[in-house]
């Protein structure tokens, strides 16, 4: 396995809809013993997932992948490890996340922005930001473009931590206390983290909305 390229065919298919939690105890098992397939039939239930937060995390589909084999490739090595007393889904978005981390902080070099505190229960700063997808006006498409990539840059300012908790809520749809069972601390550190970082692209963004 060492050196060679992992590569997972097709699309994700949601597990409570493909299989319970009897039949991936079952896979996760086999997997554990060796059995190849049995591994690649586990993964295909994430792969698009882990993709798509790899993307989010670097914004380049190349780097993304790279991402992406390096996590799953960890995955693999150490899947004899995993113990069913925990899901499979957060110590998996766990290993993810840590390979995520790495490469944030080596990428990370601006310095982080400094942000006013605002009042609690304010509006989520991403429901105030105009919705400008993509349409057939030309114009509205490169203004959906250069929002696109102002996004992207204000994300890249985060800090490792922060942006990571970020992507996991805003893009992976997970809980609070899901990133934290994730993160290995607690539901209201998460929150924290959360709240920072929204606060700093609400700085970043802020003509936007």
């Amino acid at each position: 396995m060492d050196g060679t390229c992992l590569e997972f065919a097709g699309k994700a298919t949601p597990r409570s809809a493909a299989m319970n939690e009897v039949e991936e105890l079952s896979l996760i098992r086999r997997a554990q013993e060796g059995d190849r397939s049995a591994f690649d039939a586990l993964i295909r239930l994430y792969d698009q997932n882990v993709l798509r937060l790899a993307l989010q995390v670097v914004g380049s589909p190349e780097e993304a992948r790279d991402l992406y084999q390096e996590a799953f490739l960890k995955v693999y090595r150490s899947i004899r490890h995993f113990r069913s007393e925990a899901k499979f889904s957060t110590w998996l978005y766990r290993v993810v996340m840590n390979v995520c981390l790495d490469h944030l902080r080596r990428q990370h070099t601006r310095k982080e922005v400094q942000v006013p505190m605002v009042e609690e229960g304010e509006p989520e700063f991403f429901q105030t930001v105009p919705d400008d997808r993509p349409t057939l006006d030309p114009e509205r498409t490169t203004h959906s473009k250069e929002i696109g990539q102002r996004i992207q840059v204000a994300l890249d300012r985060l800090n490792p931590r922060e942006r990571m908790v970020f992507e996991l809520k805003h893009y992976q749809g997970l809980k609070l206390r899901a990133i934290g069972e994730i993160c290995n601390t607690s539901e209201q550190t998460v929150k924290n983290c959360l709240f920072r970082a929204t606060q700093k692209l609400r700085v970043e963004l802020g003509d936007l909305a």
